[in-house]
């Protein structure tokens, strides 16, 4: 592979392709529409754009948030609907769906498809992946990935246009029904720390604040900002000045809160997400960060879960400076020193003082970072591998963790998120028990003397436990994600990454190759060659016959400006997803594996 290679001059935009939409299918129902039920006629004379979404992702989550102008300026002739396509068996509980469009704020309908029947009807490959259908039922443009919601809306003027000289556009309200507010003190909290009076500060996501609690747990001393001062706050931590650290996650920003004076103070990011290319350290306020879930306070440092890149980062107070201490931004369970650790949108954080430890959610694992900077796995196997299986820890299963508390004997408390449990790992017996079951989405929990605290995100409460000398015995279950694997044939496997820059666009090749591709496999040994980093979005692989089943992970990058050469100073625009897909290798299987960044796969229509 030649990196010095220029890029292809891209061909003229095609016709637009017209492929008839398939129906939408979800055997959970319809949510945001006042209980009524919708197909694909209702939306017949609106630009519709589907969004396969889950909410354990957090691409997916950028991705709502990137539509919001978008949803709010075309609302008269625009529809976006969400296909709630799960990955972890939590995720296909219909209560779950409905909790998770509230505590995110999606304003629009959607449907919950449990068994993926709608994402394989549009042969979706990965979260997130938009869908546009035009007013007359036809799809003409799909999207994986983040950063294309501007290449959306010119492809939605251009419909609208097209579709009002047709006479086949309808403008009108869409069929959004808001859900009826519900009075709680806290919603869908998300991290908790104690304060030295004794009371509790809780990050209360969803209202955009953090609310200071009694001793109790219970009763509301003071709300602390909201929207215009956080966005979806998540992670705490106490500094050794008495300050506290939020990790404001979708203002991708840490604060310092001062309980004494109320005082909040901007430390690091600039309110811009980071994009890959971009610096990764320097002045706090000059670079950008991308949602850090979770902070704390670990060698004379603030170090950040940073999710939304799945990396780990320090804030050092005295320089004012971040940096990357951990991960390569690639998504998956791989260890060894911090610079080439690969990790799975980190989310929860917990300091002793020989360990830093990690809740890494997506990979359903509890890992640990050493004092020279090294990472390794206690619990967890991989992306694709989950359940509430307690033993030794390598054969010990976790569901989805985001918080994890050090408990005075040296073991640790996971808040096993999607199994609804609180679990123990100690590293001297290297065994795996569960605490407590029954809890709500637990996100957190913080240490009260012998009491533990914990955070019940989806119940809207903290609920004091007594730590218990018995550990709670559960019946074993294990998973893997219910996504079909791809079934490839040994041998040669033709790589298609498909991207076309939208209308008025072209490839950025200012400074170099504008195209970026990387791949790799779990196990590496499926990989006989075709691996690493290269510029172009084409590679033929080589499969390992001896290995019957694993993981391609590609990881793709394109940056495209505007065409315009009378403009000095063109808008740029980069687009990325990373993909994780299951193959089976089995004789008579498929080729060619094409996967979409931003357009349609011309081999399929």
């Amino acid at each position: 592979m030649n990196d010095a290679a220029p890029a292809p001059t891209p061909a003229p935009a095609p016709r637009r392709a017209r492929v008839r939409a398939p129906e939408l299918i979800g055997k959970g129902g319809w949510i945001n529409t006042g209980g009524k039920d919708l197909k694909l006629a209702d939306f017949r004379g609106r630009t519709l754009i589907l969004d396969f979404w889950t909410f354990c992702c957090i691409n997916c989550l950028h991705v709502l948030d990137e539509l919001r102008e978008l949803e709010e300026k075309h609302r008269d002739t625009v529809v976006i609907v969400g296909v709630h396509s799960p990955k972890f068996v939590h995720e296909a509980e219909h209560q779950a769906v409905v909790d998770a469009v509230e505590r995110y704020g999606v304003e629009h309908p959607v449907l919950d498809d449990p068994e993926l029947a709608t994402w394989k009807q549009y042969a979706v490959r990965a979260w997130p992946t938009l869908v546009v259908i035009d007013p007359e039922g036809y799809v003409v443009a799909q999207h994986a990935g983040e950063g294309h919601a501007h290449a959306i809306e010119r492809l939605v003027e251009e419909l609208e246009e097209e579709h009002a000289a047709k006479g086949t556009l309808r403008r009108g309200d869409g069929p959004y029904v808001p859900p009826e507010p519900v009075a709680t003190d806290l919603r869908f909290p998300g991290k908790a720390l104690v304060l030295p009076s004794g009371n509790f500060l809780v990050s209360d996501t969803t209202r955009h604040q953090l609310v200071e609690l009694g001793p109790d747990g219970e009763g509301v001393v003071r709300r602390i900002g909201g929207e215009g001062q956080f966005k979806e706050p998540q992670g705490l931590a106490l500094l050794p000045d008495g300050r506290v650290v939020v990790a404001d996650t979708v203002h991708h920003a840490l604060r310092a809160f001062d309980p004494r004076s109320g005082e909040i103070e901007l430390l690091a990011g600039t309110g811009r997400q980071w994009w890959q290319g971009q610096p990764t350290s320097g002045p706090a306020l000059e670079v950008d960060l991308s949602s850090p879930w979770d902070v704390a306070w670990w060698r004379g440092k603030v170090w950040i879960a940073m999710a939304g890149v799945h990396q780990l980062w320090t804030y050092d107070p005295q320089t004012g400076t971040v940096e990357v201490a951990a991960g390569t931004t690639n998504e998956g369970l791989v260890d060894g020193p911090g610079a080439e650790a690969w990790f799975a949108q980190p989310s929860g954080l917990a300091a002793t003082e020989e360990r830093l430890w990690v809740a890494d959610s997506e990979t359903s694992a509890l890992r640990w970072v050493d004092t020279e900077g090294a990472v390794h796995t206690a619990v967890g196997t991989g992306l694709f591998d989950f359940g509430h299986r307690d033993g030794d820890a390598a054969q010990a299963l976790l569901q989805h963790p985001l918080g994890v508390t050090a408990l005075p004997d040296g073991s640790v408390a996971v808040a096993d998120t999607y199994n609804h449990a609180l679990r123990r790992y100690d590293p001297a017996s290297g065994q795996v028990t569960t605490l407590a079951t029954d809890l709500r989405e637990p996100s957190d929990a913080v240490l009260v003397g012998d009491d533990i605290v914990v955070v019940e995100s989806a119940r809207h409460r903290l609920t004091r436990l007594r730590l218990p000398e018995e550990t709670v015995r559960v019946e074993a279950v294990a998973h893997r994600t219910q996504r079909t694997a791809t079934e490839v044939a040994p041998g040669g496997l033709q790589l298609d990454v498909v991207f076309e820059a939208p209308a008025g666009q072209k490839l950025d090749t200012r400074y170099g190759p504008s195209t970026r591709l990387l791949v790799s496999a779990t196990p590496p040994e499926l990989l006989m060659a075709g691996a690493g980093t290269g510029t172009d979005l084409a590679r033929e692989l080589m499969l390992n016959s001896e290995v019957t089943e694993g993981v391609l992970h590609v990881s793709a990058m394109a940056a495209s400006c505007d065409d315009d050469p009378a403009n000095e100073y063109p808008a740029c625009h980069v687009h990325q997803q990373d993909w994780g897909v299951p193959v089976r290798l089995v004789e008579g299987g498929v080729g060619r594996l094409p996967l979409v960044l931003a357009g349609l796969d011309r081999g399929e229509v």
